[in-house]
C-alpha cells in the first residue's frame, strides 16, 4: 500500500504543468494500486489549493478515486485516497 507525494511549489503558476502532473500521479497511483496520493499545493493565497480541487472534482477524475481529505492540521496539504 503505497503513497505518491506530489508538491506543486515550483510549478505553481503554470497550469497546465499542475495538471500534467495531477493526471500523471492519479495514473501512477490507479496503475500501481498504491493506497493515497499526498498533494501539497502548499499555503499561499488558496489559488492553487482551489485549482487542484477543482481540477479533481472533474467527473472523469473523481470516478478515479475514492475520496480525498483536506489536512485539517496544514492547510497546504489534500490527500486523495484510491480503493481497488
Amino acid at each position: 500500500m503505497g503513497r505518491i507525494k506530489l508538491d506543486l511549489h515550483d510549478i505553481y503558476n503554470n497550469d497546465r504543468a499542475i495538471e500534467s502532473e495531477l493526471r500523471r500521479v492519479i495514473s501512477e497511483a490507479v496503475k500501481k494500486r498504491l493506497s493515497e496520493i499526498e498533494i501539497i499545493p502548499g499555503k499561499g493565497s488558496g489559488q492553487l489549493k482551489k485549482h487542484v480541487l477543482r481540477f479533481l472534482e472533474q467527473p472523469e477524475i473523481k470516478q478515479l478515486y475514492h475520496r480525498l481529505e483536506k489536512d485539517d492540521k496544514n492547510f497546504g496539504r489534500i490527500f486523495v485516497h484510491f480503493r481497488h
